[in-house]
């Protein structure tokens, strides 16, 4: 691991940070150095503490400690990402023979210099009962390798020497604090603290110190895995059909219970050479399913993965048989668990569900699997470290995991469950949807609605450069994460196939489909050319049928319904003279929106249509239809862009300017199953009385 201390970077943190100690101001670079490393934290993992000196209120100095706050991650932490607390006060704890973890954070709380700080770690006492000035803490992946051996001290003293000293597994809190200060002090020479199945700590009165006793220390823990670590020999394995298998995982995934509203998974699909290597092993299955590197990962991927080998399996209905078997043991195995550690600790726990959230599928990849795309992708990232670890942990040893009542007692602590959120989650949280025509203004509203309501949004559009800025914008309020575009021609089976191929292998599946592509062509029916006819019929008719046709087996096979929102037109109902092609087209697709409807309520399908009229524009993005359009109605009735308006305004009968949002609000409605609704129309176009459906 590389030592990236630089001396002209930390005065420059010096500088950048005039208001705060300097001492602060390089923990705060440190933290940033030892953050950037994914080997030694991840997703804000991890802990640091500077111990200085502030001014008060009324001018006094005062001992603080400077720890890293809850919700921070230490790769992007600024100093108020380290909040100050009294120290002098938190030694004194010291004397108390117990200290419940919800008392302790009380203490913490009202024992900060800023009373709107964040929660200062759970590991705060350690850093406090420890003398050093500069103390950081990691879950490096190869200190963590080495620990959880049968013979881990052995191998400890081999690969790092004798300035440390090692401590058995204690859950974060008072406890550990307190052996920590006790364990250093009869070893108050010693440069880190190895705290078993958890991780590091190194410390020193300078920051430089302690952030590279940290490299030293993981860096020979990494060497010296690496001598005993010998190449593999490789092993090739079919690869499954992703577009057959996410699916169906997904849909098992799930179905939790019984009668109860089914969880819906977004997927984090992981599959490099490397990792498809070691999948392949023939001793894949009983050298992954084992437990996790560090308690703190039982949060975001359970304890154990959920391993899957297709081999043998000649069809999809064998492969959908097998998926449901193992899910299904997966799912005991840990009802079996939760009773057995419930009774054995007479705890009165609300049982979590029972669903992995870490696949292994050889000849695939890792799967993460998590609420939405960023739990997914957390839930990835911490399995392929731990997939690596635990190959490095079968080159020195053996694997030996921690036992299920300590893992129990992390997965159900309080404060960690915290580090999850609370409060309901947004109503279409973990369903993925796509929105065709992404590139013009109605797709701006209905992406942001359904952003808001937490889907995750694909929309494709045939032109890049439309695509590139609608997705722009609304990744600038949303994050890349969940707003994708997809290039994709809707009149193209191949195009649309490789477009929703695109999206099984990002997310794992489809639950929100929404046609929305269009075009238009102004002329009467004498004056419209045959070619111009049939442009507009392949994408506003056949496109409507491609995307439906290429999304249908998803549904089919992830087995746990789904939305199709058509966007429709008034012209259906109220078609205008010199728009023959556009309002066929839409009367078509409308009609085939009523056909699926009927074939697709089979397995839980609802297919509804939206019919919209007189929406211009959105954040600057054009619609294409009115850029057709627009100029020789503006040219008939001797108005300016918004003279048009406003001439559409006062057309319908409340008097409403139709906005795209509200399109987008009408899809969110049906996409969230707020009525057992199928096949119907909702206008959204202020009341057209020549539009209403009948």
């Amino acid at each position: 691991m590389e030592n990236l201390y630089n001396d002209s970077e930390a005065h420059r943190h010096i500088e950048k940070y005039p208001d705060c100690p300097a001492d602060l101001a390089l923990r705060v670079y440190t933290s940033r150095l030892i953050g950037a490393e994914a080997d030694l934290v991840l997703h804000g993992g991890g802990n640091t503490s500077v111990k200085t000196a502030m001014t008060d209120i009324l001018g006094e100095k005062m001992e603080v400690i400077c720890v890293k706050g809850s919700g921070w991650d230490l790769g992007e932490i600024e100093p108020p990402g380290l909040p100050a607390l009294d120290l002098a006060y938190l030694r004194k704890l010291r004397v108390l023979r117990s200290l419940g973890d919800e008392e302790m954070v009380n203490q913490f709380r009202t024992h900060l210099l800023d009373a709107s700080a964040p929660t200062p770690s759970i590991e705060t006492l350690v850093h406090a009962f420890l003398p050093p000035k500069f103390i950081d803490h990691t879950h490096a992946d190869a200190i963590v390798t080495l620990t959880n051996q049968p013979e881990a001290e052995r191998l400890l003293a081999e690969a790092l020497g004798d300035r440390i000293a090692v401590l058995p597994f204690i859950m974060p809190g008072f406890p550990l604090a307190l052996a920590m200060a006790e364990l250093y002090e009869k070893n108050p020479a010693v440069e880190a603290i190895i705290l078993m199945n958890h991780g590091i700590f190194t410390f020193g009165d300078e920051a430089r110190t302690a952030y590279e006793r940290m490299i030293d220390y993981v860096s020979r823990a990494e060497a010296y895995i690496a001598a005993k670590v010998m190449p593999a020999k490789a092993e090739t394995v079919a690869a499954p059909d992703a577009g057959v298998v996410l699916p169906l995982l997904r849909g098992a995934l799930s179905r939790v219970d019984v009668g109860a509203t089914p969880m819906h998974f977004s997927f984090d699909l992981r599959g490099d050479a490397g990792l498809l290597a070691v999948l392949a092993r023939s001793d894949a299955e009983k050298l992954l399913v084992s437990g996790v590197l560090t308690p703190d990962h039982v949060i975001r991927t359970k304890n154990y993965p959920l391993f899957l080998d297709f081999t043998g399996c000649h069809d999809e209905l064998e492969i959908a048989a097998l998926i449901n078997r193992a899910v299904d043991a997966y799912r005991q195995r840990y009802l079996r668990y939760f009773k057995t550690q419930a009774a054995a600790k007479q705890a009165d726990k609300i049982r979590l569900d029972g669903m992995p959230r870490v696949i292994m599928v050889r000849g695939l990849g890792i799967i993460g699997a998590g609420g939405d795309p960023k739990a997914a992708g957390i839930a990835a990232d911490i399995a392929e470290h731990t997939v690596r670890a635990k190959v490095g942990a079968a080159a020195v040893g053996a694997f030996r995991e921690l036992a299920e009542s300590a893992i129990f007692d992390m997965e159900y602590w309080s404060l960690e469950q915290a580090k999850l959120g609370h409060g309901a989650p947004p109503s279409l949280r973990g369903r993925t949807a796509l929105v065709t025509g992404g590139g013009g203004a109605i797709a701006m509203g209905i992406g942001r609605q359904l952003l808001k309501a937490g889907a995750l949004v694909y929309l494709s559009d045939i032109s890049e450069a439309r695509l590139k800025i609608a997705a722009g914008k609304l990744a600038e309020q949303f994050g890349g994460r969940m707003v994708r575009p997809l290039v994709m021609d809707v009149t193209d089976a191949v195009s649309v196939g490789v477009g929703l191929g695109v999206i099984v292998a990002e997310s794992g599946g489809l639950d929100i489909l929404v046609p929305n592509a269009g075009v238009a062509h102004v002329a009467r029916l004498e004056d419209l050319a045959e070619d111009k006819f049939d442009r507009v019929i392949e994408v506003n008719l056949k496109g409507v049928f491609q995307v439906i046709k290429a999304a249908t087996p998803i549904f089919r096979r992830q087995g746990m319904g789904g939305n199709i929102v058509i966007n429709s037109s008034k012209n259906v109902f109220d078609p205008g003279a010199a728009f023959g092609a556009y309002s066929s087209a839409k009367a078509g697709a409308h009609q085939l929106g009523k056909i699926a409807a009927l074939e697709l309520a089979e397995f839980g399908v609802r297919v509804n249509m939206i019919n919209a009229d007189a929406i211009f524009d959105d954040e600057g993005v054009s619609s294409g239809l009115w850029e057709v359009v627009g100029p020789d109605r503006m040219k008939s009735r001797n108005l300016d862009p918004e003279g048009l308006k406003e001439y559409y305004r006062q057309r319908n009968l409340l008097k409403a300017a139709v906005s795209a949002d509200d399109v987008g609000r009408a899809v969110v409605f049906f996409a969230s199953g707020q009525t057992p609704t199928t096949g119907a129309t909702l206008p959204v176009d202020g009341g057209i009385a020549a539009a209403f459906p009948r």
